[in-house]
Order: structure tokens, then sequence, then C-alpha cells
């Protein structure tokens, strides 16, 4: 029994709900380009279409990170939201509505949501005793010091009463549903790791938290907040009207929902394909129809994430090549559902190749001649030859093969496919050459020649510019008006794209002042990307040592007993937030550099004395080993991964004689944080490990009786 029925021709899909730890980089943009071209496409068919997008604002990481930074977690929510809401609006994303989980709205339609699940006897209360990764917000199984099997932090053990979901009362509903429903969830890799997940056994999920506050209060329980994911996974129905009695929203709610598609990370498939669907089940709400996972963005072959340190900002690109240049190499580039590699190389190759000699230089030809021999008016074709018959039939091939292959999502070979025809307009025009008179040709045949090709040419980019408007809305409207047709936000809105023709563009049509689309990129396009992005990041670190002289007073991790036998342990689930692309494991931020630690004499010689000014230069910092690894032919360094609580560093040591570094993983330690970072074997190291030793002997690292927060500073 459901509280709703699906409407016809209407389209409801969503972004990932995005995660406010961290200001947006490409990953997020990846994921909100592709809901945006689709969204314009169903636009421009004439399908009534509602896109979300939004942000998760809630959770104990959140809580944490506001502390550390001086400021309420109200505060930093809106700070990192505004961030993400001021991108989408500078890239001209077309989002209808965008959710903040911190909303009212939001906040009734959750309670709504687990007063019914509590309602309908699928919410007990009982008792976690386990580990808990902050970072994540997530539930790992195993005993205390495990790694959590996402991020690689190390968890915290936690003791508290909880609500508890029947998870495990929905295992056989969800087979079955996906059983009845193959189109449910995809690419096939998800479906395969997700029917195998349920498979293997579910057991029942805490839904709350009473051990912080910073979320929305269980009602009638308000010691109690709802678990975060519960919490972030709802902003798909509270955005519709979800909980709420006015008629408007109940109407909302009624039309759009089940959604079309989620379009998500695949890191959190499980979330969307396993809890999701079971907690409306639960709840009487008809699921979503799919849940589609694109793959990891990748940059220098590692999953680009703020932990890891190599994030690029969709604003550098924006403001070097074009938003449009972004949103194309992303959807040409890389296979929806698979990792895809980003770099500044094979983003200005494609960006000159396809967009800049490619299209751009095609329409500018055509468009200048047009005013050069025709005074901007559009001949008459004139009757067809087989070239003319041929691009016709190209065109007409072109179009057949680009919706199928987009509204599959296979947008690579629907660019691919499309890209062709610009290929084939451009071999068309050079092999007639309007712009040459052969000898001995009358001048009325030469004439009948030009308008003939430009006609067709023309008439080619216009299918071309068609398509393409979902991917390049900006390039496609200032092309729309050079060819004479107004605006293409209008001809959207009069669904376009429904009955797109060979044909539409007739003589007489008087075109606009031709403009340059896609200047072409000049060699030093990849430096200033650089530039960009090396002085942003020198902000970010700047900005999170800032915040790092508050650390000292963070929370120390909570401890508590081991977990009863049989007390229901919560499935381990990754961060709410998205990575697009969207991801493979990837190695840390390069990062800067440790040496190996000196080795005072026996009988040390006076000291030179030092002001507590000059000490207090040095910054000393808690840091916990998260990877430690040998560096290749070099006998004595270590390659560690540490996280400060505030940032993940690599550091390379001179300790691989002395400690083998299985051992070091998860241990604490001091390091000299504000080193000024250099390069040793090739690799970039940040910071300094802090270590005694005799002369003679081996070093042995500082560290801690007491539990000690990371990033506390020493002083």
């Amino acid at each position: 029994m459901t509280e709703q029925a699906p409407t016809a021709n209407r389209y409801y899909l969503t972004t990932p709900i995005y995660y406010v730890n961290a200001r947006p980089h490409l990953g997020h943009a990846y994921s909100t380009i592709v809901c945006d071209a689709i969204a314009r496409r169903k636009r421009a068919l004439g399908v009534e279409t509602r896109f979300l997008t939004g942000t998760d604002e809630h959770g104990q990481k959140i809580e944490r990170s506001a502390k550390l930074a001086g400021c309420t977690p109200r505060e930093f929510a809106d700070t990192i939201a505004g961030e993400f809401r001021g991108l989408w609006d500078r890239l001209g994303i077309s989002y209808d509505d965008f959710i903040r989980t911190t909303e009212e709205r939001h906040k009734r339609g959750v309670q709504h949501l687990f007063a019914k699940l509590r309602e309908r006897g699928f919410i007990y209360k009982g008792r976690y005793t386990g580990q808990y990764c902050v970072s994540c917000e997530a539930y790992v199984d195993g005993p205390p010091g495990t790694l959590c099997p996402d991020c690689g932090r190390p968890t915290e053990t936690v003791s508290e009463e909880n609500y508890y979901f029947k998870l495990s009362a929905f295992e056989r509903r969800l087979l079955e549903f996906y059983e009845e429903n193959p189109e449910f969830m995809g690419p096939e890799s998800t479906r395969r790791e997700v029917i195998s997940f349920v498979r293997g056994g579910l057991r029942d999920l805490s839904v709350s938290r009473t051990s912080f506050s910073w979320g929305i209060p269980v009602p009638g329980d308000e010691k109690h907040v709802i678990y975060v994911w519960l919490d972030a996974l709802a902003n798909y129905i509270t955005a519709l009207g979800y909980g709420s009695d006015k008629p408007e929203d109940k109407a909302r709610f009624a039309k759009f929902w089940p959604a079309d598609m989620h379009l998500i990370g695949k890191e959190i498939s499980r979330f969307h394909c396993v809890y999701w669907p079971a907690f409306l089940m639960a709840a009487g709400v008809e699921p979503p129809r799919s849940v589609r996972a694109n793959g990891w963005l990748l940059f220098d072959q590692g999953k680009m994430s703020k932990s890891r340190g190599n994030i690029v900002r969709a604003e550098t690109v924006d403001e070097v090549l074009g938003a449009d240049a972004l949103r194309y190499f992303l959807l040409r580039e890389i296979p929806f559902g698979q990792d895809g590699n980003f770099s500044f190389d094979a983003l200005v190759q494609r960006y000159n190749g396809d967009l800049a000699n490619g299209y751009g230089n095609l329409v500018s030809r055509v468009v200048n001649m047009v005013h050069k021999y025709f005074g901007g008016v559009l001949p008459e074709a004139g009757a067809a030859t087989e070239a003319e018959t041929a691009l016709r039939a190209h065109a007409e091939a072109a179009i057949a093969a680009f919706g199928p292959a987009f509204d599959a999502l296979n947008f690579s070979d629907a660019l691919k496919a499309l890209w062709g025809l610009v290929a084939a307009t451009d071999i068309y025009l050079t092999a007639n050459a309007p712009w040459k008179k052969p000898a001995g040709r009358a001048d009325a045949d030469h004439e009948a020649l030009q308008a003939r090709v430009l006609a067709t040419a023309a008439e080619s980019i216009r299918i071309i510019t068609a398509l393409a408007y979902p991917i390049l809305p900006d390039a496609a409207a200032k092309v729309w008006r050079q060819l004479g047709l107004g605006e293409i936000s209008e001809a959207a809105r009069q669904a376009f794209l429904t009955n797109l023709a060979w044909g539409g563009l007739k003589a007489g049509t008087r075109f606009g002042e031709p403009a340059p689309l896609f200047p072409r990129a000049e060699k030093d396009a990849i430096e200033r990307m650089q530039n960009l992005e090396d002085a942003n990041n020198r902000s970010a670190v700047e900005a999170a040592g800032g915040q790092a002289q508050n650390e000292t007073k963070a929370a120390p991790a909570e401890v508590a007993a081991a977990a009863p036998a049989k007390a229901p342990v919560p499935l381990a689930p990754p961060a709410p937030s998205v990575a697009t692309a969207a991801a493979v494991p990837a190695p840390a931020a390069a990062a800067p550099a440790a040496a190996a630690p000196a080795t005072p004499a026996a009988q040390p010689e006076a000291a030179q004395h030092i002001t507590i000014d000059d000490f207090a230069k040095v910054e000393l910092r808690v840091a916990q080993v998260l990877v430690a690894e040998r560096v290749p032919k070099a006998d004595k360094l270590l390659r560690l991964e540490v996280d400060l609580g505030y940032e993940k560093r690599q550091i390379l040591a001179g300790i691989a004689q002395y400690y083998e570094p299985e051992k070091l993983i998860g241990r604490k330690i001091v390091v000299v944080a504000n080193l000024a970072p250099r390069k040793m074997r090739g690799l970039e190291s940040n910071g300094m490990l802090l270590a005694a030793s005799l002369e003679g002997g081996a070093p042995v690292l500082t560290g801690f009786l007491e539990d000690v927060p990371l990033g506390a500073r020493l002083k």
C-alpha cells in the first residue's frame, strides 16, 4: 500500500545530497553537471521536470568541525552550503530546488517519517556499543582500534542508547524488489554488489544517536537525534512536501514521487539501494524508480577528495576555459558509471581539438561566410547534390544515435556520434570550398554553390547545436542567436527536441552577428589553472592552520565496553556525501617533508640558547599514522600518511631500519607541522616526525600515555 501513484509525463531527478564538511570540488560538480544535462534534455523534450540538489548539514563530524573552526554548527553549515549554491549558480545549473537539511520543512518531514516507522512497528529502542567512524558518520563492525574500511581513519568506541530500525525484516522483500525491478539500480557492478550484500544477511540498523546534539531530535524523545543517514536520505521526499499538511505540498509530492532517478556516487550505493527502499517500504511509500551510480573522478589516478589534498575546483576551469568546456570534457571523456581521470593536459587537448578547432571553428566559418557573401541572410539552398544528400543522411543518423545513447546515460557515445557530424560537416565544407572560385566558373554558378553549401552546413550546425544544448547550454545559446533563431531557452520551453528533423533553418533567416565561441587555449592555460589551484590550496592550508589553534580542547575519543554478544550491530556505511564522480583509493595529498631524526651526541655540547619566541615558531602537533610503507630503492625511508584531525599529510621519515611499517599504523605521534615542504626520492614530504635517540642508538618516536586528540598543539 503506497501513499501516491506515479504521474505521466513528469520526471523527478536528484543529485547526491552533499555533506558540508568541505567546499565543493570537481567531483561534486561532475554529478551535478550530469543531472543538469539530463534535466535540460528532458525539458526540451516536453517533459515536466523537477531537479533537486542540496546539502546534508547534520552529524557529529559537522559539530566537531564547527567547534574547531570557532563557530556554531549552524554558522559552519551556512558557510559551506553557500559555497555549494554559489558554485551551482556560477555554473548555470538549472536546479528547481535546493534543499538544506537544517530547514524546517526537512525537519518536519524527517520527524514525520520517523514517527511513521515507529507507528508501524519498525523501530525499537536498544543500545549500541562498538566502533564508529566520525569522519564517515558510519558504524563499523570490529573490535576497538578497527580502521574505517572506507576512509582508513581510526574508529572511536561508542556506547549509547539508540533506536533501531528493523532492517533485517526487509532482506527477502528487497531481493524480491530487485528481481521484479531489474532496472532499479545500475551500473551492473553496483547491482551485483548490492544484491550480494543483501544476500549476505541484514542486521538491524541504529537510527539515532545520544552522544551529541547537532541533528534532528527524535519526536517525543529529544535526547536522541536521528542518525544522519536516515535524516539525509529523506531529503528526496521532504523537498516535495512529505510530512506537510498543506494542500500544495501534498499535491507536489503526489505528482513527482516516486523519483525517476537518484544519481549518486558509487560509494553510497548501499545506502540508496538497501536502506532507502527499506525505510520507504516500512513507511508505506513507494521506492524510487532507479538509482544510478557514477564512478569516481580521479586526479593523477587518485580519487579526488579534500582529505587526499588532490582536489580541483570547478571555478578554476570556469575562469580559464569556461563552464561549457568543463561540462563537455566530463561527459565526453568519462564513460558514465566508470572511474575517469581528470588532468589539465587532457582538458586543454579536448578543448582545443573538439571545441575550439572543431565545433567553434565550424560555426565561425559558416556564419562569417553567410555575412560576407549574402549580407547575413541565409540563401535558398537549391537542388541537393549527392554531397548534400550524404550530409543530411549523416545528420539524421546522428539524431537517431544521440537520443538513445544519452537517455541510457552513455554520454560519451552520444557525443562521439554528434562530433562525427561536426567532422563530416567540416569535411563537406572543405571539399566544396565556397570561398574559392575555380577559374572559368561563371559567377552565377559559383554563387549557387555558395548558397547550397552554406545553407546545408548551417542546417547541420542547427542540428548539432540542438542536440548539444543540454551539454553546452551557453555555447548553444550563442550559436542559436547567430543562426537567427532567437533564444534557445525559449525553444527548449517549446520542446524543440521533440520533433528535431532536417530542414528547420529556413531561407531568408537573418543571422546574428558572428561572435567567438571557444577561443583557442594558449600554451599558458595549463599553467594558469595550476597556479590558481596552488594559490587556493595554500589559502586552504593557512585557514586550516588558523582553525587548528582551537584543537587542543577537542573532545577525546569516547571509550566504552565491548558490545553484548547478541546486540544488533549497525552496518558500516561511508560518508553521507558524494564523490563523483564522482574513485579508487588514492595516494594521500602530496605533502611536505620529513627528515630522519637527528642523533645527538652522547655528551652534548652546550646548546645555544633560544628565546621563547623562537620556540613558538615550531608547530608541534599530534597526528595518527594511517598508512606506513617502505619507499622503493630507499632503505632508510618510510612513506607515512598521517591524520592531523583537520587534514591528512604525507611525511617521509628515515626510520625504516628501526620500525616495521605495519606496527606504526594507528599509532599517535608528534610531528613538526610547519616545516617547509621538500622532495626526497621524487616524493614530497610535509612535516617531520619527532623522535629521541642516543648516539648510535635507534630513534624512539615521541608518544603519549593519555588519550590526546588529533591536531592538538604541543606547548
